[in-house]
């Protein structure tokens, strides 16, 4: 790259940087598909469902915030990879946070110049507003709809059980109390719809 090019050859860093979060896979099949999707789909389809639930809803949250903190929640994963938390690798499950702190290191100094996303990556790790948590409750709340709505294939094929989802889920929402509503709707369901969802 000629050196009256660096801020290109920084563009081309980073658009790289975004390519391989397509690559991260999550345990969650795209509906009607053997098809598992990817970091990138599920960030959009997070930042959408945010989207719809403040108009629904009427909410006085920043919109921009939420929409900006959907994209970048599961950045570090570029380098942490996703961790399933249902997975029996228990060393995986234990040093998630140690990797993502790591991923988190690396991003920045990869990309110092890019402060506002920085700022804003350690802002969701902290739950620093209002928003951040909203989207965090929402993080947890959205691949329990996908899969319901996809009739629990991932769930019947992961051997996951009702129990372990109810488990997992404890104390995430109450950070939302409107994501919280509805997932005690949504819980409703599973457990009308239990032999349908999973496994026996």
């Amino acid at each position: 790259m000629p050196e009256n090019q660096p801020n290109l050859q920084k563009i081309l860093d980073f658009t790289l940087f975004l390519d391989k979060f397509r690559d991260v896979l999550r345990m969650v099949l795209k509906n009607n598909s053997e098809r598992y999707e990817n970091d990138v789909e599920h960030s959009y389809m997070l930042a959408m469902l945010a989207d719809y639930i403040i108009s629904l809803e009427n909410l006085s949250l920043d919109r921009d915030k939420v929409l900006y903190y959907c994209l970048i929640h599961d950045l570090v994963e570029v380098y942490a990879g996703d961790t399933y938390k249902y997975s029996t690798d228990k060393e995986l499950i234990n040093s998630k946070i140690q990797r993502e702190i790591e991923a988190f290191e690396k991003i920045k100094s990869e990309f110092p110049e890019h402060k506002n996303l920085l700022k804003m990556i350690e802002a969701y790790e902290t739950r620093l507003d209002e928003e951040s948590r909203f989207v965090y409750a929402l993080d947890k709340l959205q691949p329990v709809l996908n899969i319901y709505s996809d009739n629990g294939r991932s769930w019947k094929k992961g051997m996951v059980k009702l129990d372990q989802i109810i488990s997992s889920k404890k104390d995430k929402f109450k950070f939302s109390p409107i994501v919280e509503k509805y997932w005690n709707e949504l819980r409703e369901l599973l457990e009308k719809n239990q032999h349908k969802l999973f496994s026996q």
